[in-house]
């Protein structure tokens, strides 16, 4: 049986901005974000993903569900 993890690391799913698939899943520190936020006003999303669907490379958004 699987535990559960502990500290700040989150997952999160990736969605292609352009045409809106589901296509990866990854952790980011939800503390780190914050930090970012606070100092330069930017954030590590959107990430510059392949698409399967649109063949390309294309900016991948976080997506609020895990699929």
């Amino acid at each position: 049986m699987a535990k559960k993890k502990k500290g700040p690391r989150q997952p999160a799913g990736l969605k292609c901005a352009t045409c809106g698939a589901f296509g990866y899943i990854t952790e980011f520190n939800k503390n780190n974000e914050q930090l970012k936020k606070q100092t330069s006003n930017t954030t590590t999303f959107p990430l510059s993903k392949y698409c399967s669907v649109c063949r390309k490379h294309t900016p991948h958004k976080q997506a609020k569900k895990l699929k």
